[in-house]
Order: C-alpha cells, then sequence, then structure tokens
C-alpha cells in the first residue's frame, strides 16, 4: 500500500506491504476549533489566575510581547489578530524567542507574524543568547544562574504568546520556555539543559523533571507581571485549545489540553520505526532530533528507526555532532560528557545510547559523511531503503507522520 509522509511543505509517498504496516500513529483526532481568533478572545475573556486580559493592558508601564520563533509551529499571528488593536494601544513591543537558533528569515517573520507583520515590524527585536546584553536576576537551586535580555528588564509588563506540545526532556514546551531558553543567556541555557541528562528528564514528566522544575524556579524570579496565551495545536497545527492567564495555571491547563491530541495508544512496539520530523519541525538535525525521541517509544530493542526530516537549515547547533564525530563508538561519548557538558550534550548522549542498543537511519538533505560521522546511516533512496529493512517479511512498522509531539502510548510492550 501507498501511504504519504511529510517532507519540507510538501509530502513524499512511499509503498509498505499492508500486513507489514501495523500502524500509522498520528496526533488524535479531536475536531475542529470553529473559529480559532474568537477562541482567542475567549480565553483571555476567562483567563486563569490573573484577572482579565483588559485589566493587564490598563497597568501602567512598558511591554513587552514575548513570541516563539519560526522553529515552532505555534499560530502567533491568529493570536494577534485577535489582539492586535489592543496591543498597539498599549505601545507593545515584541522579541522573538530564539533561545539558541538563528534569527528568523524574511519568509519566517511572514510565518510568525502572519498579517499583523507589516502592522508590528518596526517594534520587533530578535533575541541573541550570544551577544545581547543581558541582567542577572539570581540562581536557581540547582545552579542555574540565570540571566535575561535586558528587555525583560526594561519592562514593567510581560506577555508571553506560546503553543504547548510534549517535550522530549522538558515535559512540554510551552510557558516558562518563552523565557528560559526563549529570551535567556547562552550560559543560562546551557546551564539548564545540563540537567536533561537526568533519566527524569522525559517526554510528558513534569514532576520530578529537574530541566522543568529548575525552569518554572528561575521564572519565579521575575518580578514582572506575567500574562500568557497558550495554543495547543490539532493534527493539521490548528487551533485546538487556547488558555490565558497566569504563567503556570495557563500552562498546566495547556498540558491537560494537549495530551488529549498527542498522547496516542500503541498496541505493541515495531521492528521498524519510520518517524517524521514535519515542516517547521524539521528546520535541522538539532530540532529534527524530537522525532527519533518520540519514534524511538515506538520501537523494539535492536530495531530500526528511520528518521525523514529535510534539515533543510543543516545540523543546526552543532556541538553534539562534534562531540559524537569525535568518538570512535557510541559507547565512547558518554565519558566524554562526565564532567565536561557543554549545551548539545544532552542530545549526544541520547542518539549514543540509542545508537548503542539500535540503527538509526535517516533520510535528509545532509551530507552522508556528516551522518556516518554521529553513527546514523544515510538514506539516498528512501524506498530501497525500506525495502531493504523490510525484506524479513515478518518485520512490522510503525509510521509517525509527525513524530516531534505524537507520544506513543505502548499498551503491550
Amino acid at each position: 500500500m501507498k501511504v504519504k509522509l511529510p517532507y519540507r511543505k510538501d509530502s513524499i509517498e512511499i509503498e509498505i506491504a499492508e500486513e507489514q504496516l501495523m500502524a500509522v500513529l498520528e496526533p488524535n483526532d479531536v475536531g475542529k476549533c470553529p473559529d480559532p481568533v474568537q477562541a482567542v478572545k475567549d480565553a483571555i475573556g476567562l483567563p486563569s489566575r490573573e484577572g482579565a486580559f483588559d485589566s493587564f493592558l490598563r497597568e501602567e508601564g512598558k511591554l513587552l510581547v514575548i513570541v516563539n520563533d519560526g522553529t515552532r509551529p505555534t499560530p502567533t499571528g491568529t493570536v494577534l489578530e485577535a489582539i492586535a488593536d489592543e496591543l498597539e494601544a498599549a505601545g507593545a513591543e515584541f522579541i522573538i524567542a530564539t533561545g539558541v537558533h538563528r534569527a528568523p528569515t524574511a519568509e519566517e517573520y511572514g510565518f510568525i507574524f502572519g498579517s499583523s507583520w507589516p502592522r508590528f515590524k518596526d517594534r520587533v527585536s530578535v533575541h541573541d543568547a550570544r551577544t545581547d546584553e543581558m541582567y542577572r536576576i539570581g540562581s536557581t537551586s540547582r545552579g542555574t544562574e540565570v540571566l535575561l535580555n535586558v528587555r525583560v528588564r526594561d519592562a514593567q509588563r510581560i506577555l508571553i504568546i506560546g503553543s504547548v506540545e510534549p517535550h522530549y526532556f522538558a515535559g512540554f514546551s510551552g510557558g516558562r520556555k518563552g523565557l528560559l531558553p526563549g529570551v535567556a543567556a547562552f550560559s543560562t541555557i546551557e546551564q539548564n539543559h545540563s540537567l536533561a541528562l537526568s533519566a527524569d528528564a522525559k517526554t510528558l514528566a513534569l514532576s520530578g523533571n529537574p530541566v522543568h522544575e529548575d525552569m518554572l524556579e528561575a521564572c519565579r524570579m521575575i518580578d514582572k507581571k506575567v500574562f500568557t496565551i497558550m495554543t495547543v495545536l490539532d493534527r493539521e497545527q490548528e487551533i485546538y485549545a487556547v488558555t490565558a492567564g497566569d504563567l503556570y495555571a495557563a500552562f498546566d491547563e495547556a498540558v491537560c489540553r494537549a495530551k488529549e491530541i498527542f498522547v496516542v495508544p500503541l498496541e505493541r512496539k515495531a521492528d521498524v520505526v519510520i518517524a517524521c520530523a514535519k515542516y517547521p519541525m524539521d528546520i535541522d538535525l538539532y530540532q529534527a532530533h524530537k522525532a527519533i525521541e518520540s519514534g524511538k517509544l515506538a520501537m523494539k530493542d535492536g530495531g530500526i528507526l528511520i528518521l525523514v526530516a529535510s534539515c533543510r537549515d543543516g545540523i543546526g547547533e552543532a556541538a553534539f555532532s562534534r562531540l559524537l564525530s569525535s568518538c570512535d563508538s557510541p559507547e565512547a561519548v558518554f565519558g566524554k560528557i562526565e564532567g565536561c557538558y557543554k549545551l548539545g550534550n544532552h542530545k549526544a548522549a541520547k542518539i549514543a545510547e540509542l545508537c548503542g542498543r539500535s540503527r538509526i537511519i535517516a533520510f535528509t538533505e545532509l551530507d552522508d559523511k556528516a551522518l556516518e560521522d554521529i553513527f546514523i546511516e544515510p538514506a539516498g533512496d528512501l524506498q530501497k531503503t525500506l525495502n531493504e529493512v523490510l525484506s524479513e517479511p515478518q518485520r512490522r512498522v510503525v509510521i509517525l507522520p509527525d513524530a516531534s509531539v505524537t507520544v506513543p502510548a505502548v499498551v503491550y510492550k
């Protein structure tokens, strides 16, 4: 049978024997939101804990709006469509929360802001974790020195617009991530992400997750009025739900709605998993790695995982690939990480751990040698590669067309 897989903004087609295809796992079909703009207005009219949005806007002082960059599917443009007049009247300024990502391209500015881009483009700055001026607000109990962009310091009110979906080591994206890593210094992000080496830093996990708890502790140090608008997207990357208000309560509500969509039951693990990083999460290998992390949850030990992601911008934050390529074997990676963490090492550790017990194959636009150097097999011809790994007729396949956010919940392991 023929199956279409997302690739860039289009799709590619593969063929698999029907008897070998165990399941195609996509986010749950939860129905359409009839009016996304109205959903935003409804949410800000009944926010969590912090009082109404119009009360927040009436308060004195500079308003800074933190929005996600182009690597996230957050429908910022739709949210702005609902509140653009109010933000303009309040004199809002914007900062794009890149974390350690690059600045947006011209096309991505349009993707982020939608129809509001011409209206607000002269009020937009882009966070640079390495070169922007930062200010210190303290250190967390886990030793993370919290340095944030001075634009946060200079504002009296903060509005965070984001989206909530599963995240492979923070538990879920969104909420507190608009601040850390969104507008934090490189050193702060590095210290926080070093906690991702913990076995408790995993998808869906919040309680006891050191990365999440460290982020929360950092956010509680900020002496600012913070209001958030969090979106939860459906399987078509359109708005399913919107929560608003208090940074913590609105996030918790969004997490509950996200679980309804992204946690998908699977009867048993498969021999082969095809994990696709859907646009825009296919931007580079650093981001597409999230698809590998979800995909491995559906795969038997010793199985084969095939990543399908354009990686159109290359490797991305390259520290993890440099570490992997400097080692002769996956096992050697852990010795190099011990006592000398650098940002991206958590990703190297997770790839090394998986490569030590399974095969990873990748259909990307990356150079073959760049993949081979990090223990990943390149697939020049996806169908040919698939035919080879399925040459044993007893092998069964699970496909995750949107693996970056789909979390397989295995019933029988």
